[in-house]
Order: structure tokens, then sequence, then C-alpha cells
């Protein structure tokens, strides 16, 4: 399959449709199938070579136009292709990009994000989890919490304080932290929704050699600043998605047939995103009640769909990088999103009324619409709150003067316990 960035999106549909009539069945193992997606540079196309094809937003929305089309599995998401790996990419060492990103790419490796704790959310800098040099290693000792996907980790971005003689923001430094290893303890957080995607990681004493530090030391804070605008422009993706499998040696779903997570194949998991597709639900959702021409229900759901296209051309205009930017593309996603779910829930309700707080596989929407509804908090508050990315916008986009607080050249151990959180 030729690789020229020159190629159109139609011509390049058709050859990913071309390799999928070859290469595509779902009783192949999830492993095999990602690392023939991998192989191909046909995971994450967007990437230069040798890990991708270099193609633009059009090249790339026709790889996966051609892998819906097929209903094929998509290739491994999770937080090692959306936050880890462009973070890697953008700091690692050679070494590091050598054997870190192909087993994120082919999904060997599961990721899980080590940034809040609990005394240290909104203020993500005051972090007191703390790594003490010893030799060619660091250890480790602290916790974290609202950790997604920890439980399933193989690997962990991990932020620690390294000099607490240092100012609050330069004493941090940034590592891939191993998880399978003693003094981690994970415990799941189950949520209104009956599910564990959160968890709290207590760590005691672990450890992580020096060669997994990314970027200088004491240079953390500005690496992670990268990690969260990644994360912040992931959650207001509005591209939607298909069944996935988790990648990594812990789930254990490499071994397993790709059928078994097309979609369909299990109940799909509402979490915090409304997509195209989402918004063609809800059509469909009030065509089925008889309330498609109540015009209360019709004008939301054209204030949704107005909502979603934006933030989908917005999403578009920032991965383009043609000019126009803001410099604070990620935050603008994020608030976009968190309202948009507002909305989406506000019009699963007008549509459902009194149903819609019925639970479970047998209500009308099989508990899709109720898990939306009771998840819809959520994002407004992981990821950074609402109120930060506001915050952010204002005095990075704006330049409106910062909050008060101590000179930022204290260090971070002469602060007041409560300048830290």
């Amino acid at each position: 399959m030729a690789s020229s960035a020159a190629q159109t999106a139609a011509v390049v549909q058709t050859e990913v449709e071309q390799w999928l009539d070859e290469n595509w069945d779902p009783a192949r193992s999830v492993r095999a199938w990602w690392a023939l997606l991998a192989g191909a540079g046909l995971s994450y196309p967007n990437l230069d070579p040798p890990f991708g094809r270099g193609y633009n937003r059009d090249q790339v929305a026709a790889v996966f136009a051609a892998l819906r089309a097929k209903g094929a599995m998509g290739p491994p998401g999770g937080l090692g292709t959306m936050l880890a790996m462009p973070t890697i990419l953008q700091y690692g060492t050679p070494e590091q990009i050598r054997e870190l990103v192909p087993k994120i790419l082919d999904g060997s490796h599961g990721w899980c994000q080590l940034f809040s704790e609990p005394g240290a959310g909104s203020d993500l800098a005051g972090l007191q989890t703390r790594a003490e040099r010893d030799g060619d290693e660091w250890v480790v000792t602290g916790q974290k919490v609202w950790t997604s996907t920890g439980q399933t980790a193989d690997y962990g971005i991990l932020i620690a304080r390294t000099d607490p003689a240092a100012p609050k923001h330069q004493g941090i430094t940034y590592f891939l932290f191993p998880m399978q290893q003693a003094g981690v303890d994970v415990r799941p957080l189950r949520e209104m929704t009956g599910h564990a995607v959160f968890n709290e990681v207590f760590l005691d004493g672990a450890r992580v050699h020096d060669s997994l530090r990314l970027g200088d030391l004491g240079t953390g804070w500005a690496v992670a600043n990268t990690t969260l605008g990644f994360e912040r422009a992931g959650i207001g993706d509005a591209s939607g998605g298909y069944g996935r499998a988790a990648p990594g040696t812990v789930a254990g779903h490499l071994d397993r047939a790709c059928a078994e997570f097309l979609k369909g194949a299990r109940p799909q998991v509402s979490q915090g995103h409304i997509s195209p597709g989402t918004v063609k639900r809800f059509i469909a959702m009030a065509k089925e009640r008889g309330l498609d021409q109540d015009p209360m229900v019709r004008q939301a759901i054209a204030d949704l769909h107005s909502r979603v296209s934006v933030i989908g051309w917005s999403a578009k205009r920032a991965k383009g990088g043609a000019g126009g930017r803001t410099g604070v593309e990620g935050p603008l996603a994020k608030i976009g999103m968190t309202e948009a779910l507002r909305r989406g829930r506000e019009l699963g309700c007008r549509i459902f009324g009194a149903d819609a707080q019925l639970w479970g596989p047998d209500t009308a929407t099989e508990g899709w619409l109720q898990e939306l509804i009771v998840f819809s908090p959520g994002p407004s508050i992981y990821g950074g709150t609402d109120e930060i990315q506001r915050n952010i916008i204002g005095e990075r986009g704006l330049g409106l003067p910062k909050e008060p607080g101590p000179a930022r050249d204290t260090p971070f151990r002469d602060l007041p316990a409560n300048a830290t959180r």
C-alpha cells in the first residue's frame, strides 16, 4: 500500500478497504489484529513513519471510514495513545521512543495517568508524592487518586516531587512508571454507574529506573502541561468511536477474539462523550416517542447538533496545525464537551420524562441514557475542572492577571499547607 501524503482521501479509503479485505477477520485475536494494524502504519496513520503514514486529517478520516464500513475493530485506545504516546514522542529519548511507542501502538502495554492527589487536585503543582534518588533508580512514595484504568495498566505517566527546596512548579519530575511491581497498591473507586473507571493508587517504596525519566530533572511541570493539553483535547474530541478491547497485559483481552469486542457484541458503556452518532441516537429516540415534532425537543436537538459540530470543526483545526490557533484549544474543547454532555442529559430527560429514572438493561435505552445522565457531572471535574479551564483560557488566552498567591519562587517546603492545594 502506498504511503504518499499526496494521495486523495478517496484513494486512501479504497486502498485501506482492499487491505481490510485481505486481512480483517473477526475471529483473529486482538493481539494479532492490533499487530497487523500497527505494522501497516494504520493504528495512528497521522504519525510520521515508521509509526504511521504521515497522513493529513482527511486521509486519517478516510482510514477510519474504511474500518467502520468494514465493521473492523479500531486501533488500541486509552491513555497510552491519548496521553503517553504523544508526550513520549515530543520529549522522549530515541531509546524511550523505540522501546515504548511500538508497544502502545500495537496494544501490548496499557497505561494510566498518575497526576492527581487527594491534596492536589485543582492545584496539581501542589503534589506531594516524592521521588528520591537511589543510584540509577528513584524510590517513589505517595498517593494518587482518580487514576483512570490504573487497575489494568502496565505503565503510568507519573509526576513526583524530586526537589522540595525548589519552587513548587520547578521541583517536579516526570517518569514513565512501571505499575506491575511491589510497592504499588491500586484500589478501584466504584462510581454511581456501578463501574470503576477511577482508582486510588498508593506508592510505598516503588521504584522507577532513571532511564524512564521523561525530560530533564525538575522540568516535569512543563512536560505535564503538554500531557494535559493532549488530555483536554482528547476529552473534547467529538469524533466518536467503536468497540474496543483494553490494551495491555493485565486486562486479559489480547488473546481473545476481536468479535467479542465489536460494537453490539457487548453493552456499550456511556462515559463522558457526545459524538455525532449520539445526536443521531437522540433523534431516533425522539421519533420513537413521537416527540420529533415537539418544538422544544427539536430546538434542543438542533442546539446539541450545533455544539457537537463546532467541537468537531475546532478539533480538526487544532490537529491541522494551521493559522488561527489560540493556544488554549484543549481547555476550549473540554469545556465544549462538558457543556454538550449537560445539554445531552437534559435532552434525554425531556424525551423520556420519568422513564429516564429507570435503570438497567431492561429500560427503553438498555441503560445507555441513564448511565450518561449519572456520569455526566464527571467530565466537568476530571482532566482539570471547568473552572480551572476557564482560568487557563483567561490567563493564557486572554492575558488576564493570575489570581494572587505566594511568590512563585517560594520553595515548596516553605509554602503553607493550604497554599499547596
